[in-house]
């Protein structure tokens, strides 16, 4: 229980360290995750149940020692057929099975399986944090935006009001300000409800507070611009899923050879004979010794076993099931990478797109203030361009910080795929390394100039 406990103080301790209203680095958050990640425990218990096993099928040479002791409550009366005895001792221990040798390979092929589950459970844990904590911080400076957005749309509807007051607009420039206005009201809410559900996955991920669960930006690493084509490295669940199939494929060539070869073993035993309580030696042509002592070598043939053969078969079969198993998740894979690679492609041109709609319309929004500081040199003379009111730059302001919103919505998108491609290339232990590492802030896009 106290090594248990110790095991999960630095954790507890960092968790408490935490204060309600301070920002939670990306790699506190992935720390914290993994601890608390049902599918990491569950991958430690495998990997305590595999150590065991190993030492299990090595022990099986060390030799084992018994000892038991009995007296009789009252008197014995008769020959009852065994030697009286106050206490006896017994050992023995296996001396050579060609089978032992493989079961001992299979557990620890198995318990390599076992690390690189743990490892692979990990690696999800921390994706899975890391996601959410991308995203949250993504959605709250887009928060930002919208609320600049909604002032901008207030005021829009403001001057409309005038101006429809003043006679200069229609109604219908009123109500279409006023819709404006409450779709960026629906917009706040539909982030802040994002925003309340992702602190909540996280809370739930890292047991931390939700009001604990403040993103900070400067510890997000950048995440490599990968491709399908990059150097791929077996993912840790892949290389698992390859280890157990030759472990099973090892217990089946123990099981096989467990009927052709014999196996020799070592015993002794000593036993301390006493006729206290007991006539025993009545019934013996000679007295018996107190101390006695044997030992000797066993070897077992097998010649007729059926029950042993057709556990072989079954292992056989395991073997083969766990190696269809492995090739299968290692073509499923390579099928994910594909997929993720053309999803990449896509979401990297919509990026592209998203931002250079955000350039044009700042560089629209740049013009738009220019031509009500300077005028537009607005005639009065029929079809010369009207002069802009200040109607207009509010709805430029509005529709640049759509822009804006739209473009860290495409990078968030951009930043998931490239972090599953990472896994599923087997690189995601490279870009978990800088996680916890401060990085350089990187500025965040700005909604207006």
């Amino acid at each position: 229980m106290t090594a248990r406990w110790l095991h999960y103080l630095p954790m507890t301790v960092l968790a408490a360290a935490v204060p309600a209203c301070a920002q939670v680095s990306l790699g506190t958050t992935v720390f914290l995750a993994q601890r608390h990640s049902t599918a990491v425990r569950l991958a430690e218990a495998d990997m305590m149940k595999s150590e065991a096993a190993l030492s299990e099928m090595r022990d099986v040479y060390v030799p084992s020692v018994s000892f038991t002791s009995g007296l009789p409550a009252v008197p014995s009366v008769g020959f009852l057929g065994g030697l009286p005895s106050i206490f006896s001792a017994s050992m023995q221990s296996l001396i050579f099975s060609p089978s032992q040798k493989h079961y001992i390979n299979a557990a620890e092929a198995g318990l390599r399986a076992a690390s690189l589950n743990l490892k692979d459970a990990k690696e999800q844990a921390a994706l899975e944090a890391s996601t959410d904590y991308i995203e949250l911080d993504t959605v709250e400076r887009e928060m930002a935006v919208a609320h600049e957005q909604r002032q901008y749309a207030d005021r829009a509807v403001a001057i409309e009001q005038e101006r429809t007051a003043a006679g200069v607009d229609p109604k219908s420039d009123l109500l279409q300000a006023q819709l404006t206005a409450a779709e960026t009201r629906l917009r706040q809410i539909h982030l802040k409800s994002r925003i309340d559900v992702l602190a909540k996955q996280l809370s739930e991920l890292t047991e931390l507070p939700v009001a604990a669960i403040v993103p900070d930006h400067a510890t997000i690493p950048e995440i490599p611009q990968v491709n399908g084509d990059a150097a791929k490295s077996e993912p840790p669940g892949i290389e698992a899923a390859r280890m157990l199939a030759e472990s099973k494929q090892k217990v089946a060539k123990g099981d096989s050879l467990y009927t052709l070869l014999p196996q020799m073993s070592f015993n002794a035993q000593y036993a301390r004979y006493t006729t206290l309580l007991n006539n025993a030696d009545t019934y013996y042509a000679n007295p018996l010794k107190t101390d006695n002592f044997g030992s000797g070598f066993n070897i077992q043939v097998p010649l007729f076993d059926l029950g042993h053969r057709s556990k072989a078969r079954q292992s056989s079969a395991d073997a083969l099931r766990a190696t269809v198993e492995a090739e299968q998740a290692q073509r499923q894979n390579e099928v994910q990478i594909a997929m993720l690679a053309g999803n990449i492609r896509e979401l990297d041109a919509m990026a592209e797109i998203a931002s250079l709609k955000q350039q044009i319309s700042a560089e629209q929004l740049k013009a738009i203030d220019a031509q009500l500081q300077f005028g537009n040199g607005a005639g009065v003379e029929p079809g010369a361009t009207p002069q802009l009111s200040p109607k207009a730059e509010q709805l430029a302001r509005i529709d640049q910080t759509q822009k804006t919103i739209d473009a860290l919505d495409s990078s968030f998108d951009l930043a998931k795929a490239r972090l599953s491609l990472l896994r599923a290339l087997g690189h995601m232990g490279d870009w978990l390394s800088q996680v916890g590492h401060p990085v350089s802030p990187q500025p965040p896009i700005s909604a207006s100039k």
